[in-house]
């Protein structure tokens, strides 16, 4: 039996994402083995001491507290997990990349370019490693896809077409969740689903350079919310009772200019009914074309332009063992894999990356990237033009 090193994970936040993100540490080393570690889950914090016990004894943790600074100060925890809204993240990282510990946060990296900077600048030189959780690039299709690219299999990139479209919030009487209120969020569909559209599409395209953007919101109030957890489509809806602002947007739509010259567009909306995850991108290159929707995750559609007049148009790649990640998922293509796949994948390219002392992305400069590419968007729509994206590199000479 080969030893596989442990590594103790404290996650701060017990919410949806901290169930996904618990799943993940439970399951990778039951998919990728031998595991680069096992991840063990030793503390878990939520905002107060019963919900604390409660998700520690649902997910599998060790121990629980309502007070995340007791996980940053435990020198058992080689890991922080910040998976809580995101005007705790800023904090959080901070602190926890001065006390030396490797860090995973959810996305976005924060509410604005100013905390992301911080963020960023707290961990450059920290000799730790630090990612962003855009799980999506995990997904098996998406990682054959830049597979193919790096390949020149479809040729020079001309252009790249990316939304994610949602109907969760699409309801007026769907409650005030923390994700309509700027000081808690930052922004709204922008920096909730479309950044992961930006992602993907620096990822497997390259850098943005400029961006011609409309951002829209359709809902202007909402109804309180009562109590209990933000469960986002599942939350009870109702028309009575006292409202409050929303002051962040619903919906985005940009054109793309990227460095390497090819032309893209990327739109994202919480209100578009009959649309439940709906993140998809298509891109077209000068010998071929690749197309990919989540809805249909096992699924790439390639188009190669050698293939000929009369034989040419998509076809279907069935993701299995023969593709990323394949060796560790499961043996038949098209058998299946899910969201929690891709976090346990998220999860096993962290762990590889602290036991080897490399580096692994996204990381906090590529969630600062995507912050300023979220600021171009909301400057270019507000003065209705093109406007430039700086990069991270000429901000911080590096």
């Amino acid at each position: 039996m080969p030893k596989v090193p442990t590594l103790n994970v404290g996650l701060i936040g017990a919410g949806f994402m901290g169930k996904a993100h618990s799943l993940a540490y439970a399951a990778m080393p039951m998919f990728f083995w031998p595991a680069p570690a096992v991840p063990v889950r030793k503390v878990i914090a939520d905002i107060s001491d019963d919900l604390a016990a409660d998700a520690a004894a649902r997910y599998g943790f060790e121990s629980s507290t309502s007070d995340w600074r007791r996980i940053i100060d435990d020198p058992d925890i080689d890991i922080v997990d910040i998976a809580t809204p995101n005007n705790a993240h800023a904090e959080i990282a901070i602190a926890a990349a001065e006390a030396g510990k490797h860090i995973i946060c959810e996305k976005p990296l924060a509410r604005t370019t100013d905390e992301s900077r911080a963020m960023y600048e707290a961990v450059r030189g920290a000799g730790i490693v630090h990612m962003v959780a855009f799980n999506y690039r995990r997904t098996p299709a998406v990682a054959l896809a830049k597979r193919y690219l790096d390949e020149g299999a479809i040729g020079r990139v001309l252009n790249f077409r990316g939304t994610y479209l949602q109907d969760w919030s699409a309801d007026p009487n769907g409650p005030l969740s923390w994700r309509f209120q700027s000081a808690v969020a930052g922004s709204g569909a922008l920096g909730d689903i479309g950044t992961h559209v930006m992602d993907l599409a620096r990822y497997l395209v390259g850098e943005i350079s400029a961006v011609s953007s409309v951002l829209t919101n359709w809902i202007p109030e909402r109804p309180l919310q009562t109590g209990g957890a933000d469960k986002l489509a599942g939350s009870d809806k109702s028309a009575a009772g006292p409202k409050a602002a929303v002051d962040v947007d619903d919906e985005v739509m940009s054109l793309l200019r990227f460095d390497n010259g090819a032309v893209g567009s990327l739109e994202a909306t919480r209100n578009a009914y009959g649309r439940n995850n709906f993140l998809t991108f298509e891109i077209h290159g000068t010998d071929g074309s690749i197309l990919f929707d989540y809805e249909h995750r096992d699924q790439l559609q390639v188009c190669f332009k050698a293939d000929g007049d009369d034989r040419r148009g998509f076809r279907t790649v069935f993701t299995g063992p023969a593709h990323p990640y394949g060796d560790g998922l499961w043996p038949i293509p098209a058998l299946g894999v899910g969201y929690g796949e891709t976090k346990i994948i998220e999860v096993y390219d962290l762990c590889r990356a602290v036991i080897d002392g490399s580096s692994v992305r996204p990381d906090f400069g590529d969630g600062y990237q995507i912050a300023l590419l979220c600021d171009a968007m909301t400057e270019s729509s507000a003065k209705e033009s093109w406007v430039r994206v700086p990069t991270v590199g000429d901000l911080t000479g590096g």
